[in-house]
C-alpha cells in the first residue's frame, strides 16, 4: 500500500521494526536511548541547551499545543491567532478552552500570511503578549511562513508559538534564528517519518513557569523539571517506548538522506509530482503554484463528486488518501510526505487519472 496521507505517514521498515519489541522504559538502557533522543530534537530545532529544553509529551499534536499554550501563556491573558486554516481553529479551541482570550485574524486560506496581515492583527489587539502560528496548514497545504512573521513580532516586543507538527524537520527553521519564538511544537509521525504517539516542544524554560498550566499533565514546566531531578532519560508518566524506539531509528533515517535540505527535495518532487498529475486528471488545486506548499495537494471535487467510493476505488489499487477535506468546500487531500518515492507518487496519479476516467 502507497500511504498519501499528511500522518501518520508511510515508515520504512527499520522504522517499524524498531517498535516490534518489549521495553522497560525505566531500563538504564533505554533511558539512554530517550536521553539521545531528547539531545537530538534539541539541536534539530536548533535550540540552545542553556536557554531552550525538549520537552516530550505522551499524545498527538493537540495535545502538545494545548500543553504550550497552558504552559506559556498566563490564564487570562490574550493571543493572536492568523485564521486561515482548520488547524488554527485548533488552537483557538484549545486556547479558549484553558481559559486564554484568543483574537483571530482572518486571512484567505488560500494564502499564507503577509508582514502586513501580522502588523494589522498587532495593531488591533495591542493587549496580546503571544502570537500562535500555524505553520503550515494541512487542510489547504498553505505555509505561513516564520521569517515573514518574525522580523514583525521582534520588533513589537511580541512572542512566537509555532505550530509546526505538519512540517517539522522538512521546511527550514532553526530557533536561533527566532530569538522571539518561545516555542517550536511538532510530533514524531510527520516530516520525522515515525510512528505516532509522542510529541515534542521544544521552548525557552525562561517562559515557563510553576503552576501556570493548570493541568498537571499539560504541564511543561513539570516536564521540565523532572528532567532537571531524575534526569533527561526519565519520564513523568509510562510513554509510548515502542513509539520512540522507532523515532530514534526514524531520526537516524532522517540524518542519512541527508537531514532537512533532502528530505524538503523530496518532498517537493513529490508534490510536483502530485500537483501536475492531478491536473492532468482534470482536477483543480486549491491553491496556486506560488502558495503550494511541499507537505500536502488539495484539489477541489468536481461535482457530484463520491470522495469515499474514490478513496475505496483508489484504496484497492493500491493507494490510501485521506477520506475527509477540512476546506469549506469540497476537496480532496493527497499527501506529499512519508517514506513515498517520486515513482509512488507517479505509480499512485497513474491510479488516480484512470479512476476519474472510468467515472
Amino acid at each position: 500500500m502507497i500511504l498519501l496521507t499528511p500522518g501518520p505517514v508511510q515508515t520504512r521498515p527499520e522504522t517499524r521494526a524498531a517498535a516490534a519489541q518489549d521495553i522497560a522504559p525505566w531500563d538504564n538502557d533505554f533511558r539512554a536511548v530517550y536521553a539521545r533522543i531528547r539531545e537530538r530534537v534539541l539541536a534539530l530545532a536548533g535550540g540552545d541547551p542553556a536557554i531552550h529544553a525538549c520537552l516530550p509529551l505522551q499524545g498527538a499534536g493537540h495535545f502538545i499545543v494545548e500543553a504550550t499554550i497552558r504552559s506559556l501563556v498566563p490564564a487570562g491573558e490574550a493571543i493572536i491567532v492568523p485564521y486561515n486554516g482548520a488547524y488554527a481553529d485548533r488552537i483557538t479551541k484549545l486556547a479558549r478552552a484553558a481559559g486564554r482570550v484568543v483574537h483571530t485574524w482572518p486571512v484567505p486560506d488560500t494564502r499564507g500570511i503577509t508582514a502586513e496581515d501580522v502588523q494589522a492583527a498587532i495593531d488591533a489587539h495591542p493587549d496580546a503578549r503571544h502570537f500562535a502560528m500555524v505553520h503550515h496548514e494541512t487542510g489547504t497545504g498553505i505555509i505561513n511562513r516564520p521569517e515573514i512573521a518574525g522580523p514583525v513580532l521582534r520588533a513589537a516586543g511580541k512572542r512566537l508559538i509555532l505550530d509546526s507538527i505538519s512540517c517539522f524537520g522538512a521546511l527550514p527553521f532553526t530557533l536561533a534564528d527566532y530569538p522571539e519564538c518561545d516555542a517550536v511544537v511538532f510530533t514524531s509521525n510527520k516530516c520525522i517519518e515515525g510512528l505516532p504517539g509522542i510529541a515534542f516542544a521544544v521552548a525557552r524554560t525562561d517562559a515557563l513557569e510553576a503552576g501556570r498550566a493548570g493541568s498537571w499533565s499539560f504541564d511543561l514546566h513539570d516536564v521540565w523539571q523532572h528532567a532537571l531531578r531524575a534526569g533527561p532519560g526519565s519520564f513523568r508518566f509510562t510513554p509510548p517506548v515502542q513509539a520512540l524506539a522507532a523515532f530514534g531509528v526514524a531520526l537516524d533515517l532522517y540524518d542519512e538522506e541527508g537531514g532537512q535540505p533532502a528530505r524538503l527535495a523530496r518532498y517537493q518532487a513529490n508534490m510536483r509530482t502530485i500537483y501536475e498529475g492531478c491536473m492532468k486528471a482534470g482536477l483543480r488545486p486549491y491553491l496556486t503554484q506560488a502558495e503550494q506548499g511541499p507537505i500536502i495537494v488539495t484539489v477541489h471535487q468536481p461535482p457530484g463528486f463520491d470522495l469515499q467510493g474514490f478513496v475505496d476505488a483508489l484504496k484497492a489499487r493500491g493507494v490510501l488518501i485521506s477520506n475527509f477535506y477540512t476546506t469549506e468546500t469540497p476537496t480532496i487531500r493527497i499527501g506529499c510526505i512519508g517514506a513515498v518515492s517520486t515513482a509512488e507518487c507517479e505509480q499512485a496519479m497513474a491510479a488516480l487519472a484512470d479512476i476519474l476516467v472510468a467515472a
